[in-house]
């Protein structure tokens, strides 16, 4: 197997944490592009990673991130993948966590309000002055906070105050006041009330921290983002509550409702949510984490007659290595001495191992399963198939199809808009609304903000992405191009080349047939020993025959090459001729009867030769490149996807037909020169054909790069494989089927998520705003509102994931 061709673009990849919905895709890209030098900045969602392409230094590109409020680290190729599933999982917990610790006090306040057993606001008259007190009790516990005993052992040691003691206490001193006298003039609701509140502050502070500073350095950028709704929303809960608490006598009575436990309720369904997405996600990228994982760690090498074994990044070019049953190959190389099968099914989904004897290439990531051999490193690090492979699925992964810049275009200016109808519910419910007026305008407010964050939308198009693609490595079909992904299932016409794609591209001698007396043997053997001076394709199928027949070659002389007719040459003393039927012709061979059976095996797909001696025909040999086993199936499941099969050959009419037949193909294309291929792709297009094109060969690279979609054979070569879209790694034309029906599968499975997205936002905002409770009276919760934001993520991520398991064909 080839290695993909190196992309030599400097690219840079980064981890980026603090995108929390799609509008952030928009604003770290734009802080990307502002870099001097980047070309082009590229943001995938799904697994909160950037794509660098231009000259700079990756410090500024961090540095100008971390400005715009989201830290970000380099990304190696071949990073650990342990090490990125402990932080995503380590991610995880954090956020559970959080969670949990928001839950704490919101489930409680919830079911205890839902029972009536919470005491009720009354408020007070002197409530700015109890506001204050609280305020300086609050300061003071922080400002003392650790610094209390630290204070205490300098007044044992100096007998001295200590200045930040006397401060705390002083703060301290004067909350504690303000509240006693809360609990004197109001008695304990007001007490329980400020207690509640200082509790819902500091969880707010731990169980979304990260929210409200996100929301700050959006502000500072003049921004917005999904942290903005979340900090508005459960910040406007806890300041109306806080208030409500010591002004409640300004409010309607049916305003005194205190909504801590929506603050922290919706900060625990978010977190919640989030932790619950970010192990979604981390099942979506098992597919290139189990690549990264396929390289060993150490290789066993031979230096100065000694077997030792190093770390694999201290393997160098041409050394020896030896690899034993069960050992996965350490880098690219070429066999040198025993044989062994090879299990690659990881790279090119091909179940069967395959043997591999000296000449043969093996490939970093598969595994020998029987025999030991000793193999040469051609390909080490960066530049091994393995790593190619993981490079171009990363890439692929971090391509935006046409449809997902459409959605972060929208996401762009999707909370813009949220706040202004969160802005413009408030006022309407304000001046419009039914009594308590204030308090439905807040909740109703609170509730748009919540419900409307665009998470799920930014995550429907990049999750789908990267889980067909992933999906695709793993059944040894290598997507090079993210649009390929989209346009594959698009294609109504597959154009294949001939040779080495629907045939082997090994011609074999398929027929040897005696003329005179003379034996199989004898025929091979001479034919044999005068190809023996020739570099034509079937000269070395003659040759392969007579070597697996063990028969040696004879004294040959005075060879001459004809051109487009044949070869001839001396054997002892008889001379013989070896070619078509033209050169038999012009030398006088008597060919009477052979016009027929030559055409017969020209019916059959097969180039027949005669040979001659002494001025007559001794033998005919038919050289025949066979059928690949599974072409005929895998071009039957094409036409099953409704599309149009065309082959494309030099090859003259007769012998395409033939194969065209056997494999049930109607329409062909012979005698097609290397330079007008593409031209035959693109005549396709002009009447409105999307056109596939699959090839193999250095002459297919212009047709492949004119296709809508361009399939490239694995096995063939490095040019071809770069010009493609896609690459079928296993050789096998099934894959071209399979990566068909993956691209349709996943175009509907992105199609699904959009709509989610959107019916979820566009139904949802309404209802938040209202809309309902004029003719049903019903409000939406803003808990509710949290809960279900987050859910609607989880809901896309998780449906993203079939992919892995959706059957192919």
């Amino acid at each position: 197997m080839n290695a993909i061709a190196e992309d030599t673009s400097p690219a840079l990849r980064l981890s980026i944490s603090g995108m929390r919905c799609a509008g952030c895709v928009e604003s770290v890209e734009t802080a990307l592009r502002a870099v001097p030098g980047v070309e082009q900045a590229t943001v995938n969602f799904a697994d909160h990673s950037a794509r660098v392409e231009g000259n700079v230094d990756p410090e500024v590109l961090k540095k100008m991130l971390d400005e715009a409020g989201y830290p970000a680290a380099i990304m190696e190729e071949l990073e650990d993948p342990s090490e990125q599933e402990a932080l995503e999982d380590a991610h995880a917990r954090d956020l559970l966590k959080k969670a949990a610790v928001a839950a704490s006090l919101g489930a409680p306040l919830m079911i205890l309000d839902h029972l009536g057993y919470l005491p009720h606001l009354g408020g007070t008259r002197d409530g700015a002055l109890w506001l204050v007190g609280a305020y300086f009790a609050f300061q003071g516990i922080r400002y003392g906070d650790g610094r209390f005993i630290r204070a205490l052992r300098n007044i044992v040691k100096t007998r001295t105050l200590d200045r930040d003691l006397a401060i705390a206490l002083a703060l301290s001193f004067a909350g504690v006041y303000a509240i006693l006298s809360i609990v004197a003039s109001r008695g304990f609701p007001a007490a329980f009330w400020v207690v509640v509140s200082y509790l819902t502050l500091r969880i707010m502070q731990y169980s979304g921290g990260h929210f409200y500073r996100g929301a700050i350095k959006s502000w500072e950028h003049r921004q917005a983002n999904m942290d903005t709704l979340v900090a508005l929303g459960t910040g406007a809960a806890w300041v109306y509550s806080t208030v409500a608490i010591f002004f409640a006598h300004g409010l309607p009575p049916m305003s005194r409702h205190a909504y801590f436990e929506a603050a922290v309720t919706v900060l625990a369904f978010i977190n919640l949510g989030g932790a619950l997405e970010t192990r979604a996600r981390g099942k979506s990228s098992a597919a290139i984490r189990q690549l990264i994982g396929l390289q060993p760690r150490t290789a066993r090498v031979i230096r100065e007659g000694v077997e030792i074994d190093i770390p694999i990044s201290e393997v160098g070019l041409d050394e020896t290595l030896r690899v034993r049953p069960g050992e996965k190959i350490p880098v690219d190389g070429e066999v040198m001495e025993g044989e062994s099968s090879i299990d690659e099914s990881m790279l090119t989904g091909e179940a069967l191992p395959v043997t591999k004897r000296a000449g043969d290439t093996v490939t970093c990531g598969t595994v020998n399963q029987s025999g030991t051999f000793l193999f040469r490193a051609v390909r080490i690090g960066r530049d091994t198939a393995l790593a190619q492979i993981i490079q171009s699925v990363k890439d692929a992964q971090s391509t935006k199809p046409e449809i997902a810049r459409l959605v972060d275009k929208i996401a762009a200016v999707f909370v813009p808009v949220v706040i202004s109808i969160s802005l413009v519910t408030l006022l309407i419910w304000w001046i419009f609304g039914p009594d308590p007026s204030i308090g439905y305008a807040f909740v109703t407010a609170m509730t748009v903000l919540v419900i409307a964050c665009p998470c799920a939308l930014g995550l429907a198009t990049p999750i789908s992405v990267m889980v067909a693609v992933g999906r695709a490595a793993q059944e040894g079909i290598l997507i090079r191009k993210g649009d390929a992904l989209q346009s594959a299932g698009k294609l109504n016409t597959i154009i294949l080349d001939k040779t080495g794609t629907i045939t082997q591209g090994k011609p074999k001698l398929a027929v040897i047939e005696c003329l005179s007396d003379w034996d199989e043997a004898k025929v091979l053997q001479w034919a044999s020993t005068l190809e023996s001076g020739s570099e034509h394709p079937l000269a070395a199928a003659i040759r392969e025959a007579a070597k697996e027949r063990s028969l040696e070659d004879l004294s040959l002389s005075s060879f001459m090459a004809l051109s487009g007719l044949g070869i001839r040459g001396t054997i002892g003393e008889e001379q013989v001729l070896l070619g078509n039927l033209p050169l038999m012709e012009r030398e006088q061979v008597d060919t009477s009867g052979l016009s027929e059976r030559l055409e017969n095996l020209g019916r059959k797909g097969q180039t027949p030769v005669v040979l001659a001696a002494g001025g007559k025909a001794v033998g005919i040999l038919a050289i025949a490149d066979p059928v690949k086993p599974d072409s005929r199936e895998a071009l039957q499941k094409l036409k099953g996807l409704g599309i149009r099969l065309v082959m494309l050959t030099g090859d003259n009419e007769v012998t395409a037909r033939a194969i065209a037949e056997e494999v049930g193909i109607e329409e062909i294309r012979a005698q097609v020169l290397p330079s007008d291929k593409a031209t035959v792709v693109k005549s396709l297009q002009v009447v409105g054909e999307a056109v596939g094109m699959v090839g193999d060969g250095i002459n297919d690279a212009p047709a492949l790069a004119q296709a809508n979609v361009g399939f490239a054979i694995g096995t063939g070569t490095d040019i071809a494989i770069e010009s493609a879209d896609i690459v079928l790694m296993g050789g096998s034309l099934s894959k071209v089927a399979e990566s068909i029906a993956l691209s349709r599968a996943t175009v509907r499975n992105i199609e699904q998520n959009l709509i989610g997205a959107f019916i979820y936002n566009v139904l949802a905002i309404p209802v938040a705003a209202g809309l309902l409770y004029p003719l049903f009276g019903i409000l939406l919760n803003p808990m509710i509102a949290g809960a279900a934001m987050a859910m609607s993520s989880v809901t896309v991520v998780t449906n993203a994931n079939r992919l892995r398991y959706t059957k192919l064909l």
